[in-house]
């Protein structure tokens, strides 16, 4: 299989154009989101917002100047975790494993700013650097993924830029977990596909203390252990014994098991019998006012089902989570939101399906060598489990969870999401044409970006606009504008996907 390092030679952009074009998009993000902050007034949007237990001195004031459109909505949950702990029973809704990395980046790394910043101040600083870095990191590791499944460079490279202006853009920016779960996504992905399935593992069970649908990751183990064992089918008997079952088991095991412990650690505190440790003045008014459940009191009623998970009834009670409960006529804005990513994974789906009919239909168990469509690309055999993975995220989100939350959702767990643009890109966009990738058609003469600056086809689209064909109109302008408007409405507590 042909790597990344192998085609530079080619004399294409390097893996280095994705991080250069994430950092800028980043650092533009930043930008932006202090001058929307700045413009326009905050809604009044019925939130969480705790009380601040430590007074504000001129340095906090100047990092909520700067950086406060990345502490809205669910982020003020993340960051209160982060500082108090889990006191609430609704805080158990978000896994611990970003409140964790925030804290550790807050008390090591900002240590000298103690003494100028509040711990919330410095929180919110580490929630912006880390997130920066992960999403920068997180196209870094879809790029080298794309390699090594599209074994294309170009679709690769594409899917990369694509990332870096995600729909999804301000929850990779703000204080969410989406982009330290993408980093994690998508490096144990190609630690599968390079055949290291015990990274693999780490890293998705890492990836599942930071977001819950990280259980659904556990499917990639299932299945490359799966066609392992149909590609050797002389060892049948070898590959049954308990011996040989052990490891694999393990591992898929090991990605449910911070899920299990989140759920543990929720039933010691509110249904055990220890007592609650004290909690502030202020925080127990938050809970009267907002009738917050706090540890020590009624034992509540989950603590007494067969499978006590605080998970499934905090989505229920607190957030009406749940299978059609979202079908409801006042959500239709809300889905009309999502259908772009809705419409997108579903378009991959049927399209990949229609061409890889065979494949699909043997649960993308066939040997890899003998595709129902054979080449690579978008189309390469590789290419179904991801399919599956995305399609599964994509019915689960409208069917069982708040739709506009869909947008985020796939696009920090499922490359496939990129690599569609990417391929529809590669297959409707004359600009990007090559005697190399098209050799039937007719190449493209003008250079994007001029000459002697490093190649980026997304940006050279974007200036070369009113030559770019309907199918790359609609997808950057679905990728810019979400791009732009997710910074100018999530930032000052107006609704957003």
């Amino acid at each position: 299989m042909p790597s990344c390092q192998r085609m530079q030679q080619l004399g294409e952009p390097s893996g280095r154009e994705v991080l250069r074009f994430a950092v800028v998009c980043r650092s533009l993000t930043l930008v932006l989101q202090a001058l929307f902050n700045a413009l326009v007034p905050d809604h009044a949007a019925d939130a969480f917002r705790p009380p601040r237990l430590e007074p504000a001195g001129p340095g906090d004031r100047l990092v909520e100047w700067l950086l406060g459109g990345l502490a809205r909505w669910d982020a003020e949950h993340f960051l209160f975790i982060a500082e108090h702990g889990y006191v609430y029973e609704h805080s158990w809704a978000f896994f611990p494993g970003f409140p964790l990395a925030l804290r550790a980046a807050a008390e090591l790394a900002l240590w000298p700013l103690r003494g100028l910043l509040t711990l919330r101040s410095r929180l919110l600083l580490a929630a912006a650097g880390l997130n920066a870095l992960c999403s920068a990191l997180a196209a870094a590791a879809l790029y080298r993924l794309g390699c090594l499944v599209l074994r294309r460079r170009r679709p690769a490279f594409l899917a990369a830029l694509l990332f870096c202006l995600s729909p999804a853009n301000v929850f990779l920016a703000a204080a969410y977990s989406e982009s330290l779960f993408a980093l994690l996504a998508f490096s144990a992905m190609g630690q599968l596909e390079r055949g290291r399935g015990g990274r693999a593992a780490l890293l998705f069970a890492l990836a599942s203390a930071v977001r819950s649908n990280g259980l659904a990751n556990a499917g990639f183990l299932l299945h490359a252990q799966c066609r392992a064992w149909l590609a050797a089918p002389r060892r049948p008997r070898a590959a049954c014994r308990p011996a040989a079952l052990l490891p694999p088991l393990l591992r898929v095991l090991g990605v449910g098991l911070p899920f299990a412990l989140v759920q543990l650690l929720a039933y010691g505190q509110f249904c055990g019998p220890r007592a609650a440790g004290p909690v502030p003045e202020p925080l127990v008014r938050l809970a009267r006012d907002k009738a917050y459940r706090l540890p020590g009191g009624a034992r509540p009623g989950w603590c007494a089902w067969r499978l006590p998970l605080v998970y499934g009834y905090v989505q229920d009670a607190y957030w009406n989570v749940g299978f059609l409960r979202y079908f409801e006529l006042r959500q239709l804005p809300n889905f009309l939101l999502a259908g772009p990513v809705a419409l997108l994974g579903a378009a991959a789906a049927w399209a990949y399906g229609s061409a890889n009919l065979r494949h699909c239909l043997s649960l993308g168990l066939l040997s890899s060598d003998a595709p129902a469509r054979p080449g690579p690309g978008f189309h390469s055999p590789r290419v179904f489990v991801y399919l599956a993975h995305s399609l599964a995220l994509l019915l689960f989100g409208a069917l069982c969870m708040h739709v506009q939350v869909l947008t985020r959702f796939l696009g920090s767990s499922t490359p496939i999401v990129y690599w569609f643009p990417a391929h529809l890109l590669q297959e409707w966009e004359p600009l990007l044409w090559t005697q190399e990738t098209a050799p039937g058609k007719t190449p493209a003469v003008c250079p994007l970006l001029g000459q002697g600056t490093p190649k980026n086809p997304i940006w050279g689209l974007v200036c070369k606009w009113r030559a770019c064909s309907g199918v790359t109109r609609a997808i950057l302008g679905y990728f810019l504008s979400y791009w732009l408007l997710g910074l100018l409405l999530h930032c000052n507590f107006l609704p957003w996907t």
